[in-house]
């Protein structure tokens, strides 16, 4: 064992004397000492290993599991050029030996295995690539310096390392005697003391770039959960993606409803305003819990929303005509459909109504009278039930709601399923209209998105909504258990390319095709998918993608928490 102690005497400082101090003095290490094994740097632990051998196929991306090591790595490359003149001839003959052994082996009897048969297929293609300008050749030796704490800590890092590696039949070896020497060439000084080198050819050289890591942490996000690769945090900053936009696929019970409550939570904390449109009754504990506005909408209730809402600013006025169409969308959904005659008669009323009530908002009723003046009785028939029939309680009336609350809630649960879905298109344009009035960060969160793929008309509605939402810095949130249905929709498919945030959790095989081929996955994330436990998610933020678990805080829990074991529990 070698020791090298370094002590520093203590010198005496003023104005002029700094510069005149030893340098070396100033930058040495206060002790080192070098073992057969390690070498111990200011009471830090270290040991500098090499990869030895390597395997006949490696796939890309293999050092992937090093860079998102969950410790204290420096690793290091040297890589040197082979001048391709060099390199032919020694490689032929390899070749020739092996053609040698191999016809000696045939001569004997003897079964030609894949120690012969591989190498020399392997070489004779590299002959072939490098005299054709294909390949180039080069020598790379790989270094890999551990740090711990004590020797117990850098043997079981070591160990680790040695496993992670090994389990991709990549080999390591330990530099034995040449502690010093392996340290010094993972410094960033460019020199190769140890000189442990194998050739390997341009492709399989490129297998171990980039440099890819899968941490995701955002300045001003918030917390999704924990990285499943390395136990690192997952920060995303939504508002600071292509647009703000997301997207939640998973089966029944996979956990997305938990998932969306805890960005809910977290976004309140930045005071990023919530409006949820609930089909299934899910979200009143967060209202209660934040003090939310919590509006049902039901034929008996008395919270209304009137789609013909319109204060005329002179931001409203530039999007007058666009209001109009998303009324005529809506309209046509309420009475199964319009021809070209209706919209046409349809557009004409809206622009009448709106100029006669100049000083208050019109409503159905009013519609209704004036298609009855322009004499179109089929579209006005059609309307009826709204205005005198059994759905005239829902829709004929004036917007009572506050708008001003950071969580809000409409609450569907008791509206007749054949009419949820109009109710969520009315509920979108009402957020649209007030979006614009007052652009701030906002989410839009739409829970049971699949509703919206049934008909066209409001499927071109909510994409249409997606595309112009980042402009008034608005983000919209949808959830589906149904993949299939966005992804086999024209329109479904729009609103999933144009969200920046995509997280998908477990699918089953009648859906994964589908999800792979849109958010070209690869394979290990498609097994994933297929065989993720619950609160699992794969997690797309533009062009990252991250394994995540999902958690929540002990406190956040009780708040968000569906299972009936713990809801009913004495």
């Amino acid at each position: 064992m070698i020791k090298f102690q370094f002590k520093h005497q203590p010198t005496k400082i003023n104005n002029f004397l700094l510069g005149q101090q030893d340098h070396l003095d100033l930058i040495s290490y206060s002790g080192l000492e070098e073992n057969i094994d390690h070498l111990i740097i200011n009471n830090n632990f270290l040991k500098t290993i090499f990869i030895s051998g390597y395997p006949y196929v490696a796939s890309t991306g293999w050092l992937n599991n090093l860079i998102n090591f969950n410790h204290d790595l420096d690793i290091t490359y040297h890589i040197d050029l082979i001048n391709s003149a060099d390199a032919l001839p020694k490689l032929q003959r390899k070749i020739t030996e092996l053609e040698s052994t191999k016809r000696l082996m045939r001569k004997n009897g003897k079964l030609i295995g894949p120690e012969i048969a591989d190498p020399l297929q392997s070489a004779s293609s590299l002959r072939d690539k490098i005299m054709r300008g294909q390949e180039k050749l080069f020598q790379i030796g790989i270094y890999i310096t551990i740090k711990a704490k004590d020797l117990n800590d850098l043997a079981e890092k070591t160990k680790t390392i040695e496993t992670i590696l090994a389990s991709h039949l990549f080999y390591t070896k330990n530099a034995s005697y040449q502690q010093i020497d392996a340290y010094e060439s993972t410094l960033p000084k460019s020199k190769d003391l140890i000189n442990q080198k194998r050739n390997l050819d341009s492709t399989a050289l490129s297998l171990t770039f980039p440099f890819v890591n899968s941490e995701l942490v955002q300045e001003n996000g918030i917390l999704y959960g924990i990285n499943k690769n390395n136990n690192s945090l997952v920060i995303i900053d939504r508002f600071n993606l292509n647009n703000a936009n997301s997207i939640i696929f998973a089966q029944s019970g996979s956990g997305k409803s938990y998932a969306m409550k805890i960005e809910i939570m977290r976004q309140l904390i930045k005071n990023v305003q919530i409006i949820i449109i609930d089909p299934e009754q899910e979200y009143q504990k967060l209202s209660d819990e934040f003090n939310g506005s919590y509006i049902k909408l039901s034929t008996n209730s008395k919270q209304k929303i009137n789609l013909f809402d319109l204060e005329l600013t002179n931001q409203t006025k530039e999007s007058l005509s666009d209001h109009i169409q998303n009324i005529i969308t809506i309209i046509s959904l309420m009475v199964d459909g319009l021809n070209s005659e209706d919209q046409s008669i349809l557009d004409k009323a809206i622009i009448n109504i709106y100029q006669k009530f100049k000083e208050e908002t019109p409503i159905l009723q009013n519609l209704y009278n004036e298609i009855e003046k322009l004499n179109h009785q089929s579209l006005a028939i059609r309307l009826e039930k709204f205005i005198s029939g059994s759905l005239k309680e829902i829709f004929n009336f004036q917007t009572n709601i506050d708008f001003s609350n950071n969580l809000i809630i409409f609450d569907i649960k008791d509206i007749p399923d054949n009419l949820r879905q109009l109710m969520i298109m009315i509920i979108s344009n009402f957020v649209n209209y007030r979006v614009k009035l007052n652009p701030r960060k906002r989410l839009l969160i739409i829970d049971e998105g699949w509703l919206l793929m049934q008909h066209e008309e409001s499927a071109k509605f909510i994409a249409g909504l997606i595309r112009r939402s980042r402009k008034y810095y608005l983000g919209v949130s949808i959830i589906s258990q149904q993949a299939n249905d966005f992804l086999n929709n024209e329109y479904g498919k729009v609103i999933a390319s144009q969200s920046s945030l995509r997280i998908l959790m477990r699918q089953d095989s009648t859906t994964i095709k589908n999800v792979v081929q849109e958010f070209n996955l690869s394979e290990f994330e498609e097994n994933f998918l297929l065989t993720s436990a619950q609160g699992e998610a794969l997690i797309i933020a533009d062009s990252y993608h991250v394994a995540v678990k999902i958690t929540a805080s002990k406190h956040e829990h009780p708040i968000i928490t569906t299972n009936p074991g713990e809801i009913y529990q004495s």
